[in-house]
């Protein structure tokens, strides 16, 4: 008859003591596991439906359809999710040295991505259309800078929602989040707009923002002109009127 001693638990007769050491391992490798999902490390493997299912199902923000031409298989690249632009947001683009100075001039729940060394601030749709206009009117227009803007009929990568497991740094150039969307609200309210000048209503001023990029980026610029002297002496002197 099988005994079990109250100090000690036996082994049952049929299962050998090194397969029950086995199963013990495997147990307690199984209560440990992290629950799914779980990410891989390489940007090319991160499952794009889940990506494109959180944009559209938590967000409302609408995606473009992948490139039937590049499906994703195992074997080769895929297709990242992309965001439609123009509909929700327009998107500034910046190095992320000079979209750092701009934070300050956002609403706490203003959308910030960042991609390697550029920085991605969502504004109020129709932005994009203003800014040439803009950087007129603040006497940026003549300066060539590193500032783009994407509005209606655009795209941008969708930044990834989350981060692999027990990493902290972008994976591989991939965008990321720096100020996250939150799920279920209306983005629009958070983003800057050029109504808001003057301080009308609560929405960031796109014109304070723009103003402080446009100055940190030729601030950028006249860094690296001072490294290439014959850069800075073909543009003359005006480029320093503005410094």
């Amino acid at each position: 008859m099988y005994m079990i001693d109250s100090r000690s638990q036996a082994t049952p007769p049929s299962l050998p003591t090194h397969h029950s050491d086995r199963v013990v391992r495997t147990d307690r490798t199984d209560r440990t596991k992290v629950p799914l999902p779980r990410r891989p490390l390489d940007p090319a493997g991160v499952p794009g439906d889940h990506v494109r299912r959180w944009y559209e199902n938590e967000l409302g923000w609408p995606t473009v359809p992948a490139d039937p031409q590049n499906p994703g298989d195992p074997g080769g690249p895929r297709d990242p999710v992309r965001l439609r632009v123009g509909e929700r947001f327009d998107v500034l683009e910046v190095p992320a040295e000079a979209g750092r100075a701009g934070l300050r001039h956002l609403a706490p729940g203003s959308p910030v991505a960042v991609r390697g060394d550029r920085m991605l601030l969502l504004v109020a749709a129709g932005s994009a259309e203003e800014l040439p206009g803009l950087l007129e009117w603040l006497e940026w227009g003549s300066l060539a800078l590193d500032l783009t803007a994407t509005g209606e009929g655009g795209v941008m990568d969708a930044p990834l929602p989350w981060l692999p497991l027990g990493r902290r740094d972008p994976l591989q150039g991939a965008a990321v989040w720096l100020r996250p969307p939150g799920p279920g609200c209306e983005v629009e309210a958070s983003l800057p707009t050029l109504s808001a000048l003057g301080g009308g209503g609560g929405a960031p001023d796109l014109v304070r923002l723009v103003d402080t990029v446009a100055t940190q980026c030729h601030r950028l610029w006249l860094r690296r002109a001072c490294a290439r002297p014959e850069a800075l002496s073909r543009t003359g002197d005006q480029a320093l009127a503005f410094s």
